[in-house]
């Protein structure tokens, strides 16, 4: 019985322009991407092919690398508006969603749990406090 012994064909190396590895620097540090989403999208074979990229031609400081969190670059205000958007879209949700449980245990305990702010202000200008 022959077995046959397969070879591992060696992997070729890719020489990428340097207007390519720039463009996927900028796009991993926009946010756009990981470098792991980089290597598959862009068939990139080396697992930190992309990391040596980012540390080369990229912006962020490697030295600290907890501190590359904070220095975040600056979002653009489209980014801005979106996030603030979905900020204020949760905020809502959330504030119907206490609503209903008040309503809730007004209707089932007969506890009056909402503070009557309104009734309080008109007391206090009554009486002259500020």
């Amino acid at each position: 019985m022959e077995t046959t012994i397969r070879k591992r064909q060696k992997r070729t190396q890719r020489d990428y322009p340097l207007a390519f590895k720039l463009s996927v620097v900028d796009q991993i540090e926009k946010g756009e991407i990981t470098y792991k989403q980089a290597q598959h999208t862009f068939g990139i074979q080396g697992n930190s092919t992309v990391l040596v990229w980012l540390r080369k031609h990229g912006k962020l400081d490697w030295s600290n690398p907890g501190d590359q969190i904070m220095n975040q670059t600056k979002e653009t205000p489209a980014q801005k508006i979106k996030r603030l958007e979905k900020e204020l879209e949760d905020e809502r949700l959330r504030n119907t969603i206490l609503h209903d449980m008040m309503d809730i245990v007004d209707k089932n305990y007969g506890a009056s749990l909402r503070k009557k702010y309104l009734s309080n202000v008109s007391q206090d200008l009554k009486h002259g406090k500020k």
